[in-house]
């Protein structure tokens, strides 16, 4: 059974997102003192983290750069503010995915359901399993992606990557020039494309982009308009 920490000060929600997922078979961590949150992350040690922005004394921003420090814990974040602007700095500290509120129950557990399956099901236990076997690592115009180690590396420079940065790199070196659309890069991320929100998908480029950008590789995700992207290598 795996565990779900939910940190979210609206009571009611807080009961109908326990509700709901309990409902799926989680096992449902629901946090009501926000002056302990920390303790109660590093003692319940969750498979995944519900993560509001708006919370008393310091908000979901705050925890989720606490949690990266300790933990590569999935963390959705769940929060009204719909700003792409705000989108981008939670997944810049370290979230996985972003769900604006409200939103309807259909999207919400879709994700969280995609999200454990990703990393702990099936597919992510073939994926360990390849990689144990294997050191593999695609190349593509000096740039290397290590599967075990979710690092890209240049011959001078290596940055680790998140999760989802890691799956968009693997599906763009494996496409190199071919075009992407968004629904493909969306089924890579999230094992479907119909309940995730396009701004998600945004966020995860734009990131991806700037650590290129850092490699030296600057402009060579383009955006073909109305369809996807290009690794125009």
């Amino acid at each position: 059974m795996y565990k779900i920490m939910i940190i979210e000060d609206d009571l009611k929600l807080r009961e109908q997102m326990s509700q709901i997922l309990s409902s799926y078979g989680y096992q449902i961590v629901a946090v009501q003192d926000f002056h302990k949150v920390e303790e109660r992350f590093q003692e319940s040690k969750p498979d995944l983290i519900v993560l509001d922005i708006n919370l008393p004394y310091y908000d979901g921003n705050y925890y989720c750069r606490i949690f990266r420090r300790h933990s590569k814990v999935p963390i959705v974040i769940t929060s009204a503010r719909n700003s792409e602007l705000s989108q981008i700095m939670s997944i810049e500290l370290g979230a996985d995915d972003y769900i604006v509120k409200p939103f309807p129950v259909e999207l919400f557990t879709t994700k969280i359901n995609a999200m454990i399956r990703r990393t702990y099901g099936d597919y992510a236990q073939d994926t360990q399993s390849i990689s144990n076997e294997v050191d593999y690592k695609l190349v593509a115009g000096g740039l290397r992606l290590d599967e075990k180690s979710f690092k890209i590396a240049t011959n001078n420079t290596v940055i680790e990557l998140s999760k989802n940065e890691f799956k968009l790199m693997k599906a763009f070196i494996t496409k190199a020039n071919e075009v992407l659309t968004r629904e493909e890069l969306l089924e890579r991320l999230w094992d479907q494309s119909d309940f995730v929100d396009d701004n998600t998908l945004t966020v995860n480029i734009t990131r991806l982009r700037g650590k290129l950008s850092e490699l030296g590789y600057d402009d060579c995700i383009k955006t073909k308009r109305g369809v996807g992207y290009v690794f125009d290598i």
